[in-house]
C-alpha cells in the first residue's frame, strides 16, 4: 500500500485509512459470488480476533476496514439467478464459449465486480467486453478485447 494513504502517529501505528471505494454500479452477484463474501466476512472475522488478541493496532484497522467494505457489499448484493439453458442469448451469470478470428478458442463468464478475475475468465459484468458481449447470440460476432470472436456456445 502506498504511505500517501495513510497517516502514522509516532508509535509507527496506521490511522486513519481511507476507505475501501464502493462501486456506484448495482452489485449483482452470482450464488459462488455471494458465497465468496461470506467467506471473506468469516475469514475476516477469525483474522480480527487474532489482530485483537496479539494487539496489532494497523492490523486491527486494516481489517476492521476490509470488514465494513464487505459488510456494505453482502447488504448490497443483488443476487442474479442462474442462467437458464432456456435463455439463448448472452446475460448475467452466463458462461460463453467464443473463437477467435485466428482459430483461437477463449472462454468467458459474466459474473460481479468483487467477482472478476479476468486471468480466468471471469469478466464483471460492467467492462467493456462484457457489456459487448450481453444480448449477444449464438453466431454473432463479439469484440472479445482480443478481437473480433463468434459466439459458439452460451451455458
Amino acid at each position: 500500500m502506498s504511505r500517501a494513504f495513510v497517516k502514522e502517529n509516532d508509535d509507527g501505528i496506521e490511522r486513519d485509512l481511507l476507505e475501501r471505494p464502493v462501486s456506484a454500479h448495482r452489485n449483482l452477484v452470482t450464488s459462488s459470488g455471494l458465497e465468496a463474501i461470506e467467506q471473506t466476512l468469516r475469514s475476516l472475522e477469525i483474522r480480527l480476533s487474532a489482530a485483537r488478541a496479539s494487539d496489532d493496532a494497523a492490523a486491527v484497522a486494516r481489517l476492521q476496514r476490509d470488514a465494513r467494505y464487505w459488510r456494505a457489499r453482502r447488504s448490497t448484493a443483488e443476487l442474479v439467478p442462474a442462467h437458464s439453458a432456456k435463455d439463448a442469448r448472452v446475460r448475467f451469470g452466463s458462461r460463453i464459449s467464443i473463437r477467435l478470428s485466428g482459430g483461437e478458442m477463449r472462454l468467458f463468464r459474466i459474473v460481479g465486480e468483487d467477482e472478476a478475475d479476468p486471468s480466468l475468465g471471469l469478466i464483471s459484468y460492467v467492462a467493456p467486453v462484457a457489456t459487448g458481449m450481453l444480448g449477444a447470440d449464438i453466431g454473432d460476432t463479439v469484440d472479445t478485447g482480443a478481437g473480433d470472436g463468434e459466439v459458439l456456445e452460451i451455458s
